[in-house]
C-alpha cells in the first residue's frame, strides 16, 4: 500500500489555499471527483486536492495516496478476501487526516468504505461531506442515524433524496444528476443504429439484464424468454444486448449460444448507444432506468432476487416504487414488474405496449419534465455547498 503519486503533498507545507481530501472508489466517482475539483478550483484557485482518485482526478492535479482500483471490489466474496488491505487503506487515510486535518473531507459514493472514514474524521473535528446518497430512503432507513453521526453535509443527486434528509434534519444540498447534462435532450436513433450496424427500419428492443454476474444469472434467461414470445407474433423485431464488460459478454455469449433462433446483437459496453437506438428498453432496475428516461425511451422495469434474499429484505423496503423515473414522478409512470410479477406473460404484454409509438409520444413530455428537475451544473452546485460548509454558513 504505497503512495500512488510521487508528488509530495503540501498539506503539511506552506498553505497557499484550502486542502480538500477526496476519496473516490470507482470510475463513476472518479468522473464526479474530476468535475468537483474543476468547480472547486474556480472558487479556490490555490486549493490543493489529495486522497484516493482515478485518472480523471489525477489529470486535474490530484495527488492519490493509493491506487483507486484497490477499492473497486464487488460482490460478497471479493471484499472479504481483500478486507485486511481495505481496512489498512481506510486506517491510513484516517490517520493521515487526523494528523493533518484538511479543510474538508469529501467521500464520493462507496458508502461502505467512506462512511467509516467520515465518522472517524467527523469525531476528530474535520468537516465531512458525502457526495451521492446511499439508497437509505428506499430501504434500511435506520441507517440515517449513522449518516447523521458521520457527515456535516450530504450532496444528493435527486430531489426526493433532498426531502428525505431535510425530514431527518441532516444538512443536505441537492446538486442535480450529472447524467442529465451529459445525455442529449433529443436522442439520434438513426445515428445510433447506424453506429451499431442495426437495421434502421425494423423495431428494436434493447435488453439490459444487469451489470453483475448474479443479476445476469437471474434476469437474462427470463428476458430472452420474453424476446422469444415477442418474436413469434412480431417476426420483424430485432434485439440488442449491451454487455457491461468482458466478463458479462462471455457470460451472455454462453447463454445466447443456447438460443440460436433469436436475432440478438450482443455488443460490449456502449449501453447508452444501445438504448438510444431502441424503440423500447427491457431492463433490470437500477441506474439504467434513469439513463433510459433521459434518452426519452419507453421502458419496462423488472427485477428478481433469490426467494430467500427477497423475503429477508422485503420488510426493510420503504419506497412505493423501484425505479428512478417513478420515484421522480411519484407515480407509476413506467411499468415495474418485480419478483413474482416478473413473468414472461406479464413482461411480454408490457413490452408490447412500450413498443407502441403512442406510448413514446405520451411519455416524452413527462420525461422532459423529469429531465429538467435534475439538470443542474452539479459540480458548481456541489462546490458552492462545500464552500458554504467550510465558511460555516451551511443550512439544512
Amino acid at each position: 500500500m504505497g503512495i500512488h503519486s510521487d508528488k509530495k503533498s503540501s498539506i503539511n507545507g506552506a498553505d497557499s489555499g484550502p486542502v480538500f481530501a477526496i476519496v473516490a472508489g470507482e470510475a463513476s466517482g472518479d468522473t464526479l471527483g474530476a468535475d468537483l475539483i474543476r468547480a472547486l478550483k474556480r472558487l479556490f484557485p490555490n486549493a490543493q486536492f489529495e486522497g484516493i482518485g482515478g485518472p480523471k482526478m489525477l489529470a486535474e492535479g490530484f495527488i492519490s495516496h493509493y491506487q483507486m482500483d484497490r477499492l473497486s471490489v464487488m460482490g460478497l466474496v471479493e471484499p472479504l478476501k481483500r478486507l485486511p488491505e481495505l481496512l489498512g487503506i481506510r486506517r491510513g487515510i484516517i490517520q493521515r487526516y487526523k494528523k493533518s486535518p484538511p479543510s474538508a473531507f469529501i467521500g464520493i459514493d462507496s458508502p461502505d468504505f467512506n462512511l467509516g472514514i467520515e465518522k472517524a474524521l467527523h469525531s476528530a473535528g474535520v468537516k465531512t461531506v458525502h457526495y451521492v446518497s446511499p439508497s437509505v430512503w428506499a430501504w434500511r432507513q435506520g441507517r440515517i442515524k449513522k449518516i447523521k453521526r458521520c457527515v456535516d453535509l450530504m450532496l444528493c443527486l435527486l430531489p426526493f433524496e433532498d426531502a428525505f434528509y431535510r425530514q431527518h434534519n441532516v444538512p443536505v444540498a441537492f446538486v442535480g444528476h450529472p447524467l442529465a447534462g451529459q445525455i442529449a435532450r433529443r436522442p439520434n436513433m438513426a445515428e445510433a443504429r447506424k453506429s451499431l450496424g442495426l437495421d434502421p427500419v425494423r423495431p428494436l428492443l434493447t435488453i439490459m439484464p444487469g451489470s453483475r454476474a448474479g443479476e445476469v444469472n437471474l434476469m437474462a434467461e427470463l428476458f430472452l424468454d420474453v424476446a422469444a414470445v415477442l418474436l413469434k407474433n412480431h417476426p420483424q423485431l430485432q434485439f440488442v444486448i449491451p454487455a457491461a464488460n468482458k466478463d458479462r459478454h462471455r457470460q451472455l455469449e454462453e447463454i445466447l449460444a443456447t438460443r440460436p433462433e433469436l436475432p440478438v446483437s450482443l455488443i460490449e459496453q456502449k449501453s447508452l448507444v444501445a438504448m438510444e437506438a431502441a424503440d423500447a428498453v427491457l431492463l433490470a432496475s437500477g441506474t439504467t432506468a434513469l439513463e433510459a428516461m433521459l434518452l426519452k425511451k419507453p421502458m419496462v422495469v423488472s427485477y428478481r432476487l433469490g426467494n430467500l434474499t427477497y423475503k429477508l429484505i422485503k420488510p426493510f423496503i420503504k419506497t412505493p416504487y423501484a425505479s428512478i423515473p417513478n420515484l421522480l414522478a411519484n407515480e407509476m409512470l413506467v411499468p415495474e414488474l418485480i419478483q413474482e410479477q416478473a413473468t414472461v406473460e406479464n413482461l411480454s404484454d408490457a413490452v408490447l405496449v412500450a413498443l407502441d409509438g403512442n406510448t413514446r409520444e405520451q411519455l416524452e413530455s413527462r420525461f422532459d419534465q423529469l429531465h429538467d428537475q435534475i439538470a443542474m451544473n452539479s459540480g458548481d452546485c456541489a462546490a458552492s455547498a462545500i464552500a458554504d460548509l467550510i465558511a460555516g454558513t451551511t443550512t439544512s
